[in-house]
């Protein structure tokens, strides 16, 4: 049965006909989440997450001769989003207690542990914001890119997270 026949039976909710299209390009599906995976276990995940996107948004593709290279984009930006998702993970989990004294080798634990309960009345952009700014020296494209904003953005979030400390623990508003 040709593609443009299964899609559209998929998109009348058939499941068995989006499970078909997806068996007729498992291959490449597979070779190309691994290479932005680069591991096999994140890349099923990301296959699987795919699948489900697939069954769930089928109704929206407009063009059903288009079915694969929508499927494959969607895959991109899944697996894309997974990335960084995982570097956020990284990150921020790289000092959750303050314990990393490489990070700040010239203060005390005490130090760090008040830059934490600083850093705990930010919303959790600002404080991500801020943490991939001062602790781990990021400029504000990579800043952008881990957190999935423009630049703008992650810029907004550094400014506005520092005048809600400053508020709240005082300090030099001239910076």
């Amino acid at each position: 049965m040709n593609a443009s026949r299964l899609v559209k039976m998929a998109k009348k909710g058939d499941k068995e006909a989006l499970l078909q299209l997806i068996m007729a390009e498992k291959d490449a599906y597979y070779r190309l989440a691994l290479t932005y995976m680069k591991n096999e276990h994140d890349t099923m995940d990301a296959m699987e997450e795919m699948i489900l996107i697939l069954y769930e948004k089928i109704e929206h593709l407009k063009k059903a001769e288009a079915f694969y290279s929508w499927s494959k984009t969607i895959l991109v930006n899944l697996c894309k989003s997974m990335l960084i998702k995982q570097k956020k993970v990284i990150l921020l989990e790289s000092m959750p207690d303050g314990q990393h004294s490489y990070q700040f080798p010239y203060i005390s634990s005490e130090q760090r542990l008040d830059i934490q309960q600083m850093l705990g009345h930010l919303n959790e952009n600002q404080r991500e914001t801020i943490q991939l700014k001062y602790l781990h020296d990021l400029d504000y494209e990579t800043i952008a890119e881990i957190t999935d904003v423009s630049i703008g953005t992650a810029k907004s979030r550094i400014f506005e997270g520092l005048k809600k400390l400053r508020e709240l623990f005082g300090g030099d508003s001239n910076e």
